[in-house]
């Protein structure tokens, strides 16, 4: 890392002790643990212009709810860019994603894990929206998956793009919704689901997608599933939203 990001992150959190790579986190982009005098901090930085712009989303985000209390997340302490580069400092969590919590845990550990994702990801959905504006959130998708697609950025065709805009599922009561609600994307912290993290597409929007993506590893395996329901109580995805939501529109992101 260069000496000009050195120095901006300093400015923002202090002489750095010692910086390390988190080798579990980071598909879109770099991050590392940064110790310095005042505390335990991350840095996350992408370099292709398309994870550029999530991160700059994700910068907004977490800036917007540093104040709010409903929806736990990193807390935000600053944003730059370099020439090839943008960055985002947060704070450092302790905990594990749930990915790798499952890889370590015991089955009736994971059973008690995916129901508590379930419990998580409810309280979510049933959040007051406050500060996030309102609009027709599936649409604005479909119209990005076309960019990405002409973009050549996007695993889904043009094919599949057609076959989502004229297969649209009935519209229902948009909520808050993380945007990429896997299991890589929510942090276990003392034994339970607590904590948000990856949140560029966090807004206003269907919650039938974070629903699909995040029981999409236990589709197939009823007791996982059961598990997550008995946590996620609010509404049940038909086999039809989840391959739209999950098998389609993802495709795109």
């Amino acid at each position: 890392m260069n000496k000009v990001i050195i120095r901006k992150v300093e400015e923002v959190i202090g002489k750095i002790q010692r910086m390390s790579l988190l080798q579990d986190q980071g598909y879109t982009s770099e991050v590392h643990q940064v110790i310095t005098e005042k505390g335990s901090y991350v840095l996350k930085s992408s370099y292709e212009l398309k994870y550029r712009e999530w991160l700059e989303k994700e910068a907004v985000v977490l800036e917007k709810l540093n104040t709010n209390a409903e929806i736990p997340t990193p807390s935000y302490y600053g944003y730059f860019e370099g020439e090839n580069s943008s960055h985002l400092i947060m704070s450092y969590e302790q905990g594990m994603t749930l990915t790798n919590a499952l890889k370590k845990a015991e089955k009736h550990e994971q059973l008690a894990f995916i129901k508590s994702f379930g419990q998580f990801l409810h309280r979510f959905h049933e959040t007051s929206v406050v500060g996030f504006q309102n609009h027709d959130w599936l649409a604005q998708q479909l119209k990005k998956a076309e960019s990405y697609v002409e973009l050549g950025q996007a695993d889904g065709d043009f094919a599949l793009l057609e076959k989502l805009l004229m297969n649209q599922p009935s519209s229902i009561k948009q909520t808050m919704i993380h945007g990429d609600c896997t299991t890589d994307n929510v942090m276990v912290i003392n034994g339970e689901v607590r904590l948000f993290i990856d949140v560029a597409g966090m807004t206003i929007g269907d919650p039938r997608y974070d629903e699909s993506l995040a029981i999409r590893k236990w589709i197939d395996h009823e007791e996982y599933l059961e598990a997550f329901y008995k946590g996620y109580r609010r509404y049940k995805v038909t086999k039809e939203e989840f391959e739209y939501f999950n098998e389609g529109l993802y495709e795109f992101f």
